[in-house]
């Protein structure tokens, strides 16, 4: 159920539900009667008669916890303001491919503290990646996720809410970035990109501080020329449509664990 705009996602996971034999129904908030006002709750509560499974990408992190509430088959977060869980296990997976471990890389997010850094701080604290989080004042991470990855450590991870990005990145394993204004936040972009631009981009020089042998991730789209140059998203560092794919293969894993 897509409330927002979505390329990647919906793409995995239609087609990672119809490769493990299952139906994909892909639904418009528009085009059901929640445009109408029918709530959410009676909306999750048909839904669990007709569905195994929902995937929800939504505005607000509260209608995935309404759905879930009504929905007795599994709800998974396809993405809210909150956070972007699945995007995040693929970026773990991302890692793990081409690093060959999780456990005691150091990750340097540069960038906007928003749902994807939100889930990052998670995921990475569940298998023990250090993350230098560098964000400016006033963009930093949800206070309830930074308390939630902060209660989950493991392995001795460190989490580090740092200003300079070039202290962030010096000696990281793993770069990853996203854009400065994400969906909702559209109103706010010169405000955003006076923050940002030019300490929080990754670019060819930042890149120079971290190990030779690091990679770069992002989640797309990208903005070139701000989060990221163009130089640093098509050259030999950035997986980022490594990433991408395996969105698909996370997503078929992830329905593979729950639903089937």
């Amino acid at each position: 159920m897509f409330q927002r705009p979505s390329t990647r996602t919906r793409i995995a996971l239609q087609l990672a539900f119809s490769e493990l034999g299952g139906i994909p129904v892909s639904l418009d908030w528009s085009s059901l009667q929640l445009a109408r006002g029918e709530s959410v709750a009676d909306t999750g509560r048909f839904f669990s008669r007709v569905f195994s499974g929902v995937a929800a990408r939504v505005v607000s992190h509260s209608t995935v916890e309404d759905l879930a509430e009504s929905c007795t088959q599994p709800v998974f977060n396809a993405l809210s303001d909150l956070y972007h869980p699945t995007q995040i296990i693929a970026d773990l997976f991302t890692i793990w491919e081409k690093k060959h471990r999780l456990s005691g890389l150091k990750l340097a997010f540069v960038g906007d503290g928003n749902n994807v850094a939100n889930s990052l701080l998670i995921g990475c604290a569940k298998m023990g990646l250090n993350v230098n989080l560098a964000t400016p004042k006033g963009f930093e991470p949800n206070p309830l996720a930074l308390k939630l990855a902060e209660g989950i450590v493991e392995g001795g991870a460190a989490i580090n809410l740092i200003r300079d990005a070039i202290e962030a990145v010096k000696g990281a394993d793993v770069i990853e970035t996203d854009v400065w204004v994400s969906m909702g936040h559209e109103q706010e972009a010169a405000e955003r990109m006076k923050a940002f631009f030019p300490m929080y981009q990754v670019n060819e020089e930042l890149l120079k501080y971290a190990s030779p042998d690091a990679i770069v991730l992002h989640c797309q789209p990208w903005h070139l020329g701000e989060e990221i140059t163009e130089g640093v998203a098509y050259g030999p560092q950035c997986v980022a449509f490594d990433q991408a794919e395996n969105r698909l293969h996370t997503a078929k894993a992830l329905f593979a664990h729950i639903i089937i």
